[in-house]
């Protein structure tokens, strides 16, 4: 299983949960992509730019789903490029967490490390960003809101559309 959605959307704090109860390991693409590249996402865009990081984020979320079933959680671009997002899609069973702008913004106005925040007003950025990248978000095998309410919440909202997902899965489709 692999989360999308922009910054904030909760796809770690939901991520980490949901594995949790379905008995899998969490793991972060952005934390793989900095044990891999010896420098945090934000060094990394600074030094190499977003290109670069994109074709490094390719590579480790390959990796990744050759592995043994887990959460993903994937970084707010990786499933805008169209290589990552059909790999996704091939092996993972992919979860959009929707939010909007408010609780985004207010979920991400505190925090410094996120490099694409850096290039203007922030809420700005995340409406942009929204516009972007929405419409390919939507392209995910399911969707869920991630509102303000409690987390705990979300992921039993996440297991609820997994479990509906699954229960609709032809013979012989890929879950």
């Amino acid at each position: 299983m692999a989360l999308v959605g922009l910054m904030g959307a909760g796809k770690t704090a939901i991520g980490k949960r949901l594995a949790a109860r379905l008995g899998l390991p969490f793991i972060d693409a952005d934390d793989e992509i900095e044990r891999a590249a010896g420098c945090t996402v934000a060094e990394f865009f600074e030094r190499y730019g977003e290109v670069e990081f994109r074709t490094g984020e390719r590579r480790v979320i390959a990796r990744l789903l050759e592995g043994p079933p887990h959460v993903l959680s994937t970084g707010g671009g990786a499933y805008m490029d169209s290589d990552t997002r059909a790999l996704l899609r091939a092996r993972a069973v992919t979860v959009w967490l929707r939010a909007d702008l408010e609780v985004l913004f207010e979920r991400v106005k505190k925090r410094a490390h996120r490099p694409l925040l850096r290039q203007g007003d922030p809420r700005d950025v995340l409406a942009r960003l929204m516009a972007q990248r929405y419409p390919v978000y939507a392209e995910a095998d399911l969707v869920v809101e991630s509102t303000a309410q409690p987390a705990e919440i979300t992921t039993e909202q996440v297991i609820d559309a997994l479990r509906r997902h699954l229960a609709f899965q032809p013979l012989g489709a890929p879950a």
